[in-house]
């Protein structure tokens, strides 16, 4: 049971990389080319959660069933949740004079912390403990 909470942990860090990767990427490219940071934040955030769903769908939590209605109504919940903390902690961060890295890389380690109880425990969750 730990092994199997440890390996979900694991693969959710890897495609928490890869999904961070796509964000900074996105937003940064953006950034270069003078789009406002906090319209770069909704396009990249939105790249990061497509690559988001897919993986964590197929990989993380290995949902066989067929994707419903219900799953991607609260993978959205969550994600707008966890992007809305991430846009104005930005916000905030970058208000408060923090280099636009640190800022990111901040706000998006609150919105990773987020995803992760969001998908593990309300969105992917086992089918014996869904509510």
């Amino acid at each position: 049971m730990i092994n199997k909470k440890l390996v979900t942990l694991f693969r959710f860090g890897t495609v928490g990389v890869g999904n961070t990767l796509i964000d900074f990427g996105v937003f940064f490219l953006l950034t270069a080319l003078h789009v406002p940071y906090l319209l770069a934040q909704v396009f990249s955030y939105s790249a990061g959660v497509a690559n988001s769903y897919i993986w964590n769908r197929t990989w993380t939590f290995q949902v066989k069933e067929k994707a419903h209605g219900r799953e991607a109504f609260r993978f959205i919940m969550i994600n707008l949740a966890a992007s809305g903390i991430t846009f104005l902690l930005l916000y905030a961060l970058q208000k408060g004079g923090l280099s636009l890295f640190f800022s990111k890389m901040t706000a998006t380690a609150a919105g990773m912390v987020i995803n992760f109880i969001g998908n593990r425990f309300w969105v992917f969750q086992d089918p014996e403990t869904d509510s």
